[in-house]
């Protein structure tokens, strides 16, 4: 069994050395402004054209993790626009005014089509994290949940990532793990039931976002985690 390994693009020549590292999937972000905001679809074309693996493309055009009804349209139109380019699916995630999953606009925008999409980092910043993942688990489509366990990230969030794949073993095969993601963090996360981790700087030398994508450092993650995966005791009937 292998795990997944998402790697966070900032446009194609990142994601060509994504793929050649041995990622299976590539998160495009047209900046790095307040966790990542929605590319040009020129630039989702382009990343097609480069690769060959799995292309989901943010949508979140605006700081925070709100919307409303006049951005929404906006919104609705970037999903239409990414899958003419060549997306595979999409990634994103609201909150509504009390700080709860908002399922009205996610099932809105989901209610088209039949792509896979992530609930990206918005989740790390809810009330109530048992709740939330209740609502996520019923969410149509939805197929990953990208999350550090806290705003934080991973080195803060890593209990609470444990206690929730543990707590049941559809949170854990919805997770994914990331943000701020070290190497000693694989092998407890699989060991909880994750199977997909989400790498950023961390695929860039000196973990820099002005370094592009390195394919060595990528296919180092892939090695971790494939053996952090495939290694994972099976519990005994």
């Amino acid at each position: 069994m292998a795990g997944l390994l998402e790697v966070l693009v900032l446009h194609e020549a990142d994601a060509r050395r994504a793929e050649e590292g041995g990622a299976d999937r590539v998160e495009l972000v047209g900046s790095l402004d307040d966790g990542g905001m929605s590319p040009e679809p020129r630039m989702v074309e382009r990343v097609r054209d480069v690769t060959t693996i799995q292309l989901r493309p943010m949508v979140r055009l605006r700081a925070g993790f709100g919307t409303d009804g006049g951005e929404f349209t906006r919104l609705r139109g970037l999903v239409a626009s990414y899958l003419d380019a060549g997306a595979d699916g999409v990634v994103f995630g609201f909150l509504n005014g009390m700080g709860e999953v908002d399922r009205e606009v996610c099932e809105a925008l989901a209610e088209h089509g039949g792509w896979p999409w992530t609930f990206h980092r918005a989740v790390d910043s809810v009330l109530d994290s048992d709740k939330a993942w209740r609502t996520l688990l019923r969410l149509p489509r939805l197929d990953q949940v990208l999350t550090a366990g806290s705003p934080r990230g991973v080195d803060a969030g890593l209990d609470e990532l444990l206690r929730l794949a543990r707590s049941d073993g559809r949170v854990a095969a919805l997770m994914m793990a990331g943000g701020g993601l070290l190497p000693e963090h694989v092998p407890w996360l699989a060991r909880a039931g994750v199977r997909s981790f989400h790498i950023g700087r961390t695929a860039r030398p000196q973990g820099s976002f002005k370094a592009y994508v390195d394919a060595p450092l990528v296919h180092t993650w892939r090695t971790l985690i494939d053996d952090a995966v495939q290694h994972v005791p099976v519990p005994r009937a």
